[in-house]
């Protein structure tokens, strides 16, 4: 194998300036290969960063994910009979047993749940009304499930504990209604219960929909609005390992029986288009590399045109077939390596480029710079995809140089 090794870097050597161009072509295809898979992967990890710190891994509700058969279905499931009009049953809205269930989940190792009453309200300051999305909340437990917390503009989530009617709201909200820390705004429910509710708090997420339209208060206080005492309408979990969410959710809806959606599933639709992003950028950044490939190609095709006397001596001096293959597979594959060595180099120079870059204007989320994740396993699949792709191109002209017949090279040398 060295002497192969050998007679491979002999025969790159002496074209020097095409496999300098060569192995430029595909370094400059594995730089932009890592330079663009690390900012849509920066970009990706740092949305589901978000989504999972702002938003609980599981949530419970309280509804079924199909509706409950009606009894003339029951009674004639396979009768050839046609129902019109039937009303749905009436159902309690409420988790039942919600005692029950939150020791059950607690007891699972990593998990914390905190119980919910969701509701809407109208939030009225002098004559500002805003109708608002009111969350009741046990700030201990709720701590556990969310990092609203870290979020806060001004006072703290136990403010509510000790404050009579204390009520949490995001800043945008705060500007629309025109209140600040300690004024105090009357909280009207859809069942018509009114209370006076004191601003304890101010909150900055980044997300529009909560910092416009969301507020925090105590889970009773919540129930007194929405005069439905005793009573929550979700159970939210925080998990240790968040890639467990999908089918702890899973196993817990099979048991309850109630509607349990994942972080997963509750932003489907997203994730789904960042498959499609990632099977462009595989694409796109793929072809790169297969053109830039070529290059190696028309090299071990030039040798093998112009070495056809030299592998008839090789085969008479008793290389195989097989040895005569490797010979030139073993040029294409020191191309690739050192392109793919050199490409890392020179994506590693662009990343720290384009982490150099910063926009005028501040995103939402505070970000005025690329998202770029710096990721190993993204320089594998680059130096991969480069050594595969040379490794290919070579393949095509290492069979024709060891099919080859020698007897008719030198006769025709002759």
């Amino acid at each position: 194998m060295k002497l192969i090794l050998d007679l491979a870097r002999g025969m790159l050597s002496r074209r020097r300036r095409q496999t300098l161009v060569s192995v430029l072509g595909v370094a400059l295809g594995v730089a932009f290969f890592i330079a663009i898979a690390a900012m849509m992967s920066g970009f990706q990890t740092y949305f589901v960063q978000q989504v999972i710190d702002v938003q609980p891994h599981i949530v419970i509700k309280d509804e079924t994910r199909s509706p409950t058969p009606q009894a003339a279905q029951m009674a004639m499931p396979d009768g050839a009979v046609q129902i019109n009009g039937v009303k749905p049953v009436d159902r309690v809205r409420g988790i039942r047993a919600a005692g029950d269930k939150l020791a059950i989940i607690e007891a699972i190792p990593g998990a914390a749940a905190a119980p919910i009453l969701t509701g809407t309200a109208l939030l009225r300051y002098g004559s500002r009304d805003v109708s608002v999305s009111v969350t009741g909340i046990d700030p201990v437990r709720y701590a556990r499930v969310a990092n609203i917390g870290k979020d806060m503009l001004h006072g703290r989530l136990d403010d509510l504990r000790s404050t009579a009617n204390g009520l949490i709201i995001g800043d945008a909200l705060a500007l629309r209604l025109g209140v600040e820390m300690g004024d105090t705004v009357v909280a009207v429910s859809p069942r018509g219960v009114s209370l006076q509710m004191k601003i304890v708090g101010i909150f900055h997420t980044g997300i529009a929909t909560l910092d416009q339209g969301a507020g925090y208060m105590l889970l009773k206080v919540n129930q007194v609005l929405q005069d439905r005492p005793n009573v929550i309408n979700q159970i939210q979990l925080r998990l240790a390992d968040v890639t467990q969410a999908e089918p702890l959710a899973r196993e817990l809806e099979s048991r309850f029986g109630d509607r349990t959606e994942s972080w997963e599933e509750q932003n489907r639709n997203i994730l789904t288009v960042f498959v499609i992003q990632n099977a462009i950028m595989y694409s796109v950044t793929g072809a790169i590399l297969l053109v830039a490939s070529f290059g190696i190609y028309n090299i071990i095709s030039t040798v093998v045109f112009e070495k056809t006397r030299d592998i008839a001596i090789l085969k008479s001096l008793g290389f195989t077939e097989g040895d005569v293959q490797r010979l030139f597979l073993v040029q294409g594959l020191i191309a690739g390596f050192l392109g793919a060595v050199l490409g890392c180099l020179i994506g590693q120079l662009m990343i720290e480029g384009l982490a150099q870059v910063r926009f005028q204007t501040a995103t939402p989320a505070g970000n005025d710079r690329f998202l770029l994740a710096r990721d190993w396993r993204i320089y594998v699949i680059a130096s991969f995809f480069a050594i595969a792709s040379a490794a290919l191109a070579a393949l095509i002209p290492a069979r024709r140089a060891a099919r080859l017949d020698p007897v008719q090279i030198v006769r025709g040398a002759a």
